[in-house]
């Protein structure tokens, strides 16, 4: 029997299955399709963008350099030691400029080599990902889709192909149309499309005749990018055509040339799908021995990139408290923590992408919302303001302290000798980074042994702090100032170690 089985083995289940690997955890993964590598996963059609944050993710673990390989990246993000991003991304079509984000206005920024986001594909990803499920044991089976899944008080069995599974706890990161979802009875709630969108790679007549980049016009949205052939529309139909019937040349040539007001030629359809801004979440992320990650727990329009960047943030949550319950070492109430803090940031994403739609949408009162929206984003809070929700700096988790770096996203604090935050945490424990040396705060952190590393000795920047003490994902759990409190860093320890 394995400790967890994972269903679904894109970027979530596989990120997931890494941090249960590198606490020694027994992790078996199911994935439905047989072949990893598809067109839909690879460039032009399978590109993504990882925020900063996700860029993170994987720099703490050690495989940002293998993802920069990977996605063909050259430049090593934040290399240069500046604070200032170099993109922003748009909102609701509309581009944005990084020069003005007000750097000096986000909190707790220190230079890091993952201070920016990347432009990277799902087959990138998952490459990387596989690469080092497997160095940690992880065994992996394609081709064998989930139809059954059963739980009781100690263990739950998935049926999948010609076999079962049983296992200690179950993951359905299977994605936006989840079986584990349906099966094991998660109530799944939200708002009904306005639109139906369209990717697809064609082949164009006469490509001059559309505009580069993304287009909002009287009758919807389209994009194109440098990738020949590679368009993407939303048509506002309420959501009609969605995988209502075949999609053809025909249809695809007539939806662009109704919403770029173009009589563009599509002569050649290789590869085309739709999708809706049907934005649902599941009430609850945990439901007895089954939890939900990525897709499986929450959808909502591509708008924004903001989709594998929110399941990223998920399995970073819930992969070292999962391993901590299944080594018996999780405190009280550590696995519940992961619906407590990772349903709002889901429900935030949700309406950021409802937000986005009712901008965009070819109506008169929306075209009057879209040039005060427009007005607004040209400043520099309002840059600053996007940059913030699409790049993962504000969020902050409710951990009960008014220290506001409590919460927060840890800088990558470097110590004297060059060494990292984010190298100090790739073995997936938590980190004490005591800046003061303080024995009073080394001697509890040693009482957790392999649980969490302490590192001691100065910062060459520790933003006043005297001593941090971080959790596996990346989060702030406490924060002292140049004379720590025992007391207080002590029950930190408690309750999350």
């Amino acid at each position: 029997m394995h400790d967890v089985v994972i269903a679904g083995g894109g970027p979530v289940g596989l990120l997931l299955a890494c941090e249960l690997g590198v606490a020694g955890c027994s992790v078996l993964v199911l994935e439905r399709e047989a072949d990893q590598h598809s067109p839909w996963r690879s460039l032009p059609l399978g590109m993504r963008g990882l925020s900063a944050g996700s860029v993170e993710a994987f720099y703490r673990r050690g495989m940002l350099r293998p993802l920069l390989t990977a996605s063909g990246v050259d430049e090593v993000p934040g290399a240069d030691d500046s604070v200032r991003p170099k993109s922003v991304g748009h909102f609701a079509g509309t581009p944005l400029d990084p020069a003005d984000v007000d750097v000096d206005g986000l909190p707790y920024r220190l230079p890091s080599p993952a201070l920016d986001g990347i432009m990277t594909s799902l087959d990138a990803v998952e490459t990387v990902l596989a690469e080092r499920a497997a160095k940690y044991g992880v065994e992996i089976r394609r081709g064998v889709p989930v139809s059954a899944v059963t739980q009781d008080d100690e263990t739950v069995v998935v049926r999948a192909g010609e076999h079962e599974y049983p296992a200690r706890w179950l993951v359905g990161c299977d994605g936006g149309r989840s079986t584990v979802r349906r099966l094991a009875g998660f109530d799944f709630v939200g708002t009904e499309p306005q639109l139906t969108g369209y990717a697809a790679q064609v082949t164009l007549a006469d490509p001059e005749k559309l505009r580069p980049g993304f287009n909002l016009t009287p009758r919807g949205m389209y994009l194109t990018t440098p990738w020949p052939g590679h368009v993407g529309i939303m048509d506002f139909d309420g959501g009609a055509y969605d995988r209502s019937q075949p999609l053809t040349r025909e249809h695809l040539q007539t939806v662009l040339r109704r919403v770029s007001g173009t009589d563009v030629t599509v002569s050649d359809v290789r590869l085309a799908s739709t999708f809706t801004d049907r934005a649902m979440q599941t009430t609850t992320y945990r439901r007895g021995r089954v939890l939900l990650a990525g897709d499986a727990a929450h959808i909502h329009s591509p708008l924004g990139g903001q989709g594998l960047n929110l399941g990223i943030g998920d399995a970073m949550n819930l992969g070292w408290k999962l391993a901590a319950t299944v080594r018996g070492h999780a405190p009280e109430g550590l696995l519940d923590t992961y619906t407590a803090e990772r349903h709002p940031v889901g429900a935030r994403v949700l309406d950021w992408s409802r937000a986005q739609v009712a901008v965009m949408r070819p109506d008169p009162l929306s075209r009057a919302i879209q040039a005060v929206v427009r007005d607004l984003l040209a400043t520099r809070d309002g840059t600053t303001y996007v940059f913030e929700r699409t790049s993962g700096t504000s969020i902050r988790y409710d951990l009960g302290s008014e220290q506001p770096l409590v919460g927060h996203n840890a800088p990558d604090f470097r110590l004297a000798d060059g060494t990292r935050l984010g190298e100090l945490l790739q073995d997936g424990r938590g980190v004490v980074l005591d800046f003061t040396a303080d024995a009073r705060l080394c001697d509890v952190a040693l009482r957790y042994g392999e649980r969490i590393r302490y590192a001691a000795g100065p910062a060459r920047d520790d933003l006043g702090f005297g001593a941090v003490l971080v959790r596996p994902d990346g989060i702030v759990a406490w924060a002292g100032d140049r004379d720590p409190d025992r007391g207080s860093f002590e029950q930190a320890v408690t309750r999350w170690f």
